[in-house]
Order: C-alpha cells, then structure tokens, then sequence
C-alpha cells in the first residue's frame, strides 16, 4: 500500500457563517409534496427525457423515498429493453471457478445467489428477470418475468444488477447500463399523487456515479451528489416538524455520506485542492467527526483515508483523534499508522501494525486489513519471507479479498520467474473456499494472471 503526498499549498478562508447544501439545518421548510403532486400530476406518462426541462425548471427539494407497495402505473418497460445489457463473459474468470461443479444452478433464487457471493451470477439471473429472457423453465420460475408497472421490483432488479457489476469489476459495463435510466431527477420518477420518488436512495446514489462514468462527465457527479443533498436537508426538516427522530437521524446520515462523496468525486477530477477545502468544511470544520457510533465512526475513517489520499496526515489524525487524545480507540490507532506509512516511516508503521494485531488476537479477532498492512511494512522493511507467510496464512484462514490476493501474487512475482504457477495454484485453493457474502468468483485480474 503506498499514498501519494500531495506538495501543494492551498488558500484558506474563514468558513461562512450560511449553511451550504451539504450541512444539515434545523429550520423548518416548507414542505414539497404537495406542491410537487399538483405541478407534475399532468406529466405522468412521459418519459425521463420528454420529462426533463420540466424537472429543470421546479428548484424544488424532491421528497422522501418511497414504499415498497407499487403506488403508480408508470410504464417502465424502457429499462426492459435486452439492447440495454451487456454479455458477460466467462473468461475473465480463472478456470477453476469455472468448474460446473463449483457454480449455482440456474433456478438459484437471487437472494441466496448474493447471500453465497456468486455475483456474477446473480448479476445474470437479474438481467433474465428484467428482460423475461430465461434459459429454461426451471430458471422462469426462479426468476419470473417483471411486470413493467412494477417500478419497485424494477428498480430491485436493476440496483442488483449494477451492484453486482461493480462488485465483479464490470464498472464500466454498469456505467454503460446506467446510462438508459437517463435524468434520475426527471419528473418522470415522481409520484403524481404524492410526490415521492419511485426510485429507491441506494440506486439514485449508486446511478450518480456511474452515469457520470457512463457519460464521461465527471462534474455531472458533484451536482447530482449537492441535488441529493438538497433533498436530504429537506427531509430532515419534514422530520423535525413531525418529531420523526429515527427518520431525521437517518437522512443527517445519509447526508454526511453524501459530503463523503462530494470529496471522492472532487479527487476523481483531479481536483486535489477543492476536495482539501470541501472536506475542511464537513462536520465542524478541521473538528473530528465523533467516533463512538458505528456509523459516525465510519464517515470518520473515510474522511482520514481521503486526508491521507490528499498527503496531510495531521488532517487524517485529526479525524479520528478522540476528545482526550490518548490514541487508545482502534480508528486512531490504524490511521497513525497508515499516515507512518504516508510518510515512509515503515519501521515505526510496523510496529504499530504489530501491536495492533497482538491486542485485537487477544479478544479473537483476525483482521484481514491489519494482516495485509503488516505484510507491506515487512515487505518494505526487507523482510519478504515473513510477509509472504502472513498473507498466505489470512487466506488459509478464508480470507480472501482483491487486496489481500493482489497483494500475495505481487510477492510471488518478486520472489521467483515462476510466479505463474503459483498463482494458478492458489487460484485452486481460493476456489475451494466454502462461498460467502464477501464474494466467491474471482477474476483474472485479482490473481494478475
């Protein structure tokens, strides 16, 4: 693992004192569901496209996500067309997963095929239900065709679907995908009765991305992420006014999540120093994030990592430094030593990485990311053997992450010009695993073959 530091000087300005869409705000907003019923009841039977100067034209914050109970009779069959999905080749995946006795069988019901980790697989079986297109009779009832005024299992399938390419390192394929879903904002996936939108939160976010690949626009991200931002301090407003507290906790998360974003987005265009300065802008400005949920925590530690992507370790340390700065809390214990790792200082990494994993095996935990780290200070510490040792026993243990296998077969290619063979054998060993939601299948690419 290694960071790049960034040697850049950048303007600082005091923060504003006015809220940006990003920060959440407690002043009560009027509320647009109704409004946004009457404006767009009148465009129900359009299309995303015909839809979107009309969209354009309302600022108006979009309301809360929908029920699962189908609330329209919208037409979706444009996302059923079969053009729209790509082929996936077998190929790209290492002989030994492709063993029939090692795959699922065809009528696998979805959730178990995710439950198993067979991604790939799961993948397939959505683009059958989306596109009524399967193998066999067997396979139909597994997946039965969807009807296209079902907008939530259309939606289900479709997030399945592209969630799945990711995870199987087919992004580019879901971006191309994606792109059929066209302006996500369109009055078009609006309730005309109420006003929600049809599309669930996680396939928006998701979309934002992608389309922006898809289309080769990266700037289009960061103004779909500020719209869905606008949209999560509406709600936490409509939840204040109805003393909804688990609802307003949970879209002050979703926004917290959505200024995460904003940053990865921002450094994706290579914007290193606005990302700097929107990321000093989330929470309390250069404050830590409070550690002691899970959820906050985890906003914390992604904020660190894009410090430390950035080079300013303090900033990273910062994040997860708890109110008393005794360093005892396991986030402030590993970014010190990844910002040691930033700054070159392997030894002084090593040891830290060490004594991390001797306290947390003490209380039977094996962590596969401190196992890996402690591998590559070894590693640049002139200690390959016992580096190859550590990685190879993480996946005896079943571990067996795209990091933790990219990270081995590199040392195989560094100890010996045979380092083929050995890659091909532990392609056989990782296929033996007992399948997991981690992930089973692997691809070529996770072995470097």
């Amino acid at each position: 693992m290694s960071f790049t530091n960034v040697f850049r000087s950048i303007a600082s300005r005091p923060r504003s004192s006015t809220k940006g869409p990003l920060d959440a705000d407690e002043a009560p907003i009027t509320s647009p569901v109704t409004s946004q019923a009457a404006r767009f009841s009148s465009g129900q039977q359009a299309s995303p496209r015909t839809s979107l100067s009309i969209a354009r034209s309302s600022p108006a914050p979009r309301s809360p996500a929908i029920s699962s109970a189908p609330i329209t009779s919208k037409d979706f069959s444009f996302l059923l067309r079969p053009e729209i999905y790509h082929q996936l080749s077998p190929l790209s995946i290492p002989a030994p997963f492709r063993h029939p006795s090692r795959q699922p069988a065809p009528e696998t019901p979805i959730p178990e095929l995710l439950n198993h980790g067979h991604f790939r697989a799961a993948a397939i079986a959505a683009v059958q239900a989306l596109t009524s297109s399967p193998v066999s009779a067997t396979t139909a009832a597994a997946h039965p065709p969807v009807d296209p005024t079902d907008h939530a299992r259309v939606f289900e399938l479709l997030y399945t679907r592209l969630a799945c390419l990711c995870l199987i390192d087919a992004t580019s394929l879901a971006a191309q995908e994606s792109k059929a879903l066209e302006d996500l904002n369109s009055a078009f996936y609006l309730d005309p009765l109420t006003g929600a939108h049809l599309v669930p939160w996680e396939l928006r976010v998701l979309g934002v991305r992608l389309q922006a690949i898809g289309f080769g626009d990266p700037r289009r991200a960061v103004m779909s992420y500020y719209e869905l931002a606008r949209e999560a301090r509406a709600q936490i407003a409509l939840a204040g006014k109805a003393h909804d507290h688990s609802a307003a906790e949970l879209w002050k998360h979703r926004l917290s999540e959505l200024g995460i974003k904003v940053a990865g987005a921002l450094i994706e265009m290579d914007d290193l120093a606005g990302a700097a300065e929107h990321l000093a802008t989330l929470g309390d400005g250069h404050q830590p994030f409070k550690v002691d949920g899970d959820g906050q925590g985890r906003l914390a530690m992604s904020r660190a990592l894009l410090w430390l992507h950035l080079g300013d370790v303090e900033a990273a340390r910062r994040c997860v430094r708890g109110k008393e700065g005794k360093g005892d809390s396991t986030g402030e214990r590993v970014v010190n030593a990844l910002a040691d790792m930033a700054d070159g200082e392997y030894e002084s990494a090593l040891q830290q990485w060490q004594a991390l994993r001797d306290s947390m095996e003490e209380n039977d935990i094996h962590d596969e990311m401190v196992g890996v780290n402690l591998a590559v200070c070894l590693l640049y510490t002139g200690r390959m053997p016992e580096a190859r040792d550590i990685l190879e026993g993480i996946v005896d243990a079943g571990q067996t992450s795209h990091t933790l296998l990219f990270n081995l077969t590199t040392m195989y290619e560094l100890c010996t010009d045979r380092h083929k063979s050995l890659k091909v054998k532990l392609a056989e060993r990782v296929a033996t695993k007992p399948p997991s939601q981690q992930g089973w299948e692997k691809t070529n690419a996770d072995f470097k073959l």
